[in-house]
């Protein structure tokens, strides 16, 4: 019996890594690999079938894949800060036309000849994985062609990560009610569960579980405790959002989305023992197994239908992100249009959720996973040749404030220090409101620090000050108007730990203090971190542009 059960996991996870070697050396994605692996033992040459047991350890797999996409790409602090911005607006414009394109191809409400036919909630669902937007392909694409510092790297990470979050949380959500008709009442009670769900899981896990793995760590010697907590923390959160009526993917993303903010201590102690169990074992597992479920039977689908499926989310995809970028008049918007368009890792796992609780049959199962894996290979040369081709020379269209998990990825072991501004000026708070604006502000600042005798008095906010009636700008000082609850920042701690400070709090600047004396040393600012990265990347240009120099023959 353990025999039956361990060949074809043992085979499936040795031939998928090797594969990924291989292909990996024709420059083609490991999802794919993994993919080819399942179709090739399974459907091909019928080594290896779906069963029971692998069917356990798929589960698994999904929602240790969903808690590390969480974990990683689900940056919730710079999707709320994004709020009522124009970056916000286009991923909402993006992902709401791809959603209607969707909808008229795979539920019944345009009453079309070749749609699927599904009913609303599972309708919902399959659009919103065909509306998905893929982070990490776009990121992976970005840092490998060397654009991820660049401005036009940081608009595409900002909206591609509003958009991703967006279809997300609508497909997890109604994941969990598909096969069922939604009522008005159905809609309200779904919406409160989610609601309660939300809260009480981003409480135990931003809040209280951080606190307590850092207690922990310091009160008991106990070896990989933080890994075994989260890890325990995730099948809980899973169990926790299937009682209440929720699939167990949304809860896994929520518990990894809420715990993004981890200190750099905590994130260094489990990510590489989460990846290595992830990428060594549940995701090429989880990944071949949608090659075993693959095969040629979409080709018995209506060709009305195969048309639509492949061609109306393309196009619906390419006209939302299109129309976003230019209604809110952001530069660049192919190069926008095209990183929106980014398809990867979660669109195949949640097609095979879909499969398994049957929203999609065998053939549209089949044919969706070969359109997706068409994105990943061609997405990639696509969104490159689009970068590239754009020429980015404003930079007022910057996001305002900078995604921590952008930070964490551009600007990997960069201390506090290296940004540390020790010779700006800060206004005092006896002066007034009508002297501060007429002498103190700057454009497209939104927070100043206020500081007396070298001691840090607070934060003054232009938001808050343009709620005073000018009336009373004359009298008004800046003590009246303080935030005088301010986090602090030190100099050797972790520059995008910082960020994530500041993100929680809706700051754009924050005080550098020394840890031991509490000496005001200095601040950083939100646009000194963009500043820097701008700067990076010019500075490895120029490298770049001398060794090539260096390289180049001199004529004779």
């Amino acid at each position: 019996m353990i025999d039956e059960v361990l060949f074809p996991i043992g085979l499936l996870i040795v031939v998928a890594k090797l594969m990924e070697g291989f292909l990996g050396r024709l420059r083609l994605n490991s999802i794919v690999a993994y993919a080819l692996t399942g179709m090739m033992l399974g459907p091909v040459l019928g080594f290896v079938e779906p069963t029971s047991e692998l069917h356990l350890f798929l589960d698994i797999g999904i929602f240790v894949l969903f808690f590390i996409i969480g974990l990683e790409e689900i940056d919730v602090p710079a999707f709320v800060s994004t709020l009522r911005g124009r970056y916000f607006l286009a991923a909402i414009i993006s992902v709401g036309i791809s959603m209607l394109a969707a909808m008229a191809v795979v539920s019944d409400l345009f009453d079309a000849g070749f749609v699927l036919g599904l009913g609303l909630a599972d309708a919902l669902a399959l659009s919103g994985v065909l509306s998905l937007s893929s982070l990490g392909l776009v990121a992976k694409v970005l840092a490998d062609g060397g654009h991820l510092k660049e401005p036009i790297g940081l608009k595409m990470f900002a909206v591609v990560i509003i958009a991703e979050v967006l279809a997300l949380l609508l497909v997890g959500f109604t994941v969990g009610q598909t096969g069922e008709g939604l009522s008005y009442l159905g809609v309200l009670r779904l919406f409160g569960q989610i609601i309660g769900f939300v809260v009480v899981a981003w409480i135990l896990s931003a809040r209280l579980l951080p606190a307590a793995i850092g207690f922990l760590q310091r009160f008991l010697n106990v070896p990989e405790l933080s890994f075994g907590l989260l890890i325990g923390g995730l099948f809980l959160m899973v169990v926790a959002a299937e009682s209440v009526g929720l699939h167990g993917t949304i809860g896994a993303l929520l518990f990894g989305a809420a715990l993004s903010g981890l200190p750099h201590e905590i994130r260094a102690d489990i990510l590489p023992g989460m990846r290595s169990a992830s990428e060594g074992l549940f995701v090429p597992l989880f990944f071949a197994s949608a090659g075993l479920h693959f095969d040629l039977s979409f080709a018995d689908l209506p060709a009305a239908t195969i048309a639509a499926l492949v061609l109306v989310p393309l196009l619906g995809k390419f006209l939302g992100a299109f129309v976003g970028a230019r209604v809110t008049r952001i530069e660049s918007p192919l190069a926008l249009t095209a990183g929106l368009m980014a398809k990867g890792v979660a669109e195949i796992a949640l097609l095979l959720v879909l499969f398994d609780v049957g929203v999609i049959d065998k053939r549209v199962f089949s044919l969706l996973v070969l359109v997706m894996l068409g994105y990943i290979l061609l997405m990639p040369q696509v969104i490159g040749l689009a970068v590239r081709r754009a020429r980015e020379t404003d930079r007022s269209e910057l996001p305002r404030s900078l995604p921590p998990s952008f930070a964490r990825l551009a600007l990997e072991d960069v201390k506090v220090s290296n940004v540390l501004d020790t010779a700006r000026a800060y206004p005092a708070p006896r002066i007034s409101v009508r002297d501060f604006v007429s002498e103190w502000r700057v454009p497209n600042q939104h927070d100043y620090l206020v500081v007396e005798d070298g001691q840090v008095a607070g934060i003054v906010s232009m938001v808050r000050l343009r709620l005073l009636p000018r009336g009373s700008w004359a009298t008004t000082t800046l003590k009246d108007v303080l935030r005088q609850t301010t986090p602090r920042a030190h100099p050797d701690e972790p520059l995008d730990d910082v960020l994530e400070r500041m993100t929680h709090h809706s700051l754009t600047v924050i005080p550098v203090t020394d840890p031991e004396s509490g000496e005001f040393l200095g601040s950083v600012a939100s646009h000194d971190v963009v500043d820097l990265i701008l700067l990076m990347d010019e500075i490895e240009g120029e490298l770049l542009q001398l060794d090539e120099d260096e390289e180049t023959p001199e004529s004779p």
